[in-house]
């Protein structure tokens, strides 16, 4: 993890904080951005900033100061890695209803939240038969790595997963004393708004890992780990392992899923147009369009250029 091989600082950030004019905030906060090298993806709401970004470390310093600066933002919930080169292609700074889409107007975090677990206690946590545990992320995210005796929704957005919990609450939680749930996600954000939820629904006993994955995955050894698999993120270093060290998936450019080495053998993979998870949800023109784009992309590379079409999910932790 060292600079002179991963030379680019990313950092993944929250912060949920009521901001009466955020609209404000979005040019001088990309002008930011701009003069100090840093780019991917800022979401700002009423409801407060998420995104994750990357640059120089001392364009990262700035940005986060800048950021800190903002009303209600002095204590931002940040989680630091490293990439070997810049795993985004620009700088978006954009307006949205929320910082991570529940879809639930009611559902405030200032309000009412889970308990914070710390990494280095969320192994006895889960590992107490007594605890249900819930992985809060997208099915593609799971698939790829989740910890030990976790459940997965197998929700397509996290916009599911509100109705995904309230048609097995009774299977969950069944008729007696009301069990512990802890949750999580990859940055912590996620759970935010999930461990709310349930408390909203009546569910008291609520934990969610603190700084989630990333967080986790930072801090406890490998061979003390209850985490199976990689994290997958919203970059394009596409998945992360133990000590934050870059993964070994690669991209489906026409799904933004994550592809391993045997998706990438597979009869329908064709980079750029199609993996063997979304070749069936794919009409051929469809895959005519991506193989075009993905030729405009390469030849973008070849001048040193971005391609506009080349940009990750929208959708951050």
């Amino acid at each position: 993890m060292d600079s002179a091989s991963l030379p680019i600082c990313v950092a993944a950030l929250y912060r949920f904080t009521p901001f009466a004019d955020h609209a404000a905030l979005q040019a001088p906060l990309l002008a930011c951005c701009r003069a100090n090298g840093v780019k991917g993806t800022l979401l700002l709401a009423h409801e407060g900033i998420n995104g994750t970004i990357a640059g120089s470390d001392a364009g990262i310093a700035a940005v986060i100061d800048h950021i800190r600066a903002l009303p209600g933002c002095a204590e931002l919930d940040s989680k630091f890695s490293r990439a070997p080169a810049m795993p985004f292609h620009r700088m978006k700074v954009r307006l949205k209803r929320e910082i991570v889409t529940m879809g639930l107007a009611k559902i405030d975090p200032l309000a009412s939240v889970g308990t914070y677990v710390a990494p280095a206690d969320w192994n006895a946590l889960i590992a107490d038969p007594g605890t249900i545990v819930i992985d809060t992320r997208n099915d593609y995210e799971v698939a790829i790595g989740t910890f030990q005796r976790a459940i997965d929704p197998q929700t397509a957005s996290f916009s599911d997963f509100p109705e995904w919990f309230r048609a097995r609450r009774e299977e969950l939680l069944g008729q007696g004393e009301t069990p512990r749930i802890a949750m999580f996600c990859t940055g912590g954000i996620r759970c935010e708004k999930s461990t709310a939820f349930l408390k909203a629904e009546g569910v008291d006993e609520v934990y969610h890992l603190q700084g989630g994955i990333l967080k986790y995955l930072e801090e406890v050894p490998a061979e003390e780990s209850l985490w199976q698999g990689e994290c997958f993120v919203f970059d394009q270093r596409v998945s992360v392992s133990h000590g934050l060290v870059p993964g070994s998936y690669a991209l489906c450019h026409a799904c933004r899923r994550p592809v391993s080495a045997s998706d990438q053998a597979a009869a329908e993979f064709e980079e750029g147009a199609s993996c063997p998870a979304c070749f069936a949800e794919r009409t051929e023109e469809q895959r005519a369009g991506y193989r075009e784009r993905h030729r405009q992309e390469q030849l973008a590379a070849a001048r040193g250029a971005a391609h506009v079409g080349a940009v990750m999910s929208e959708e951050t932790p």
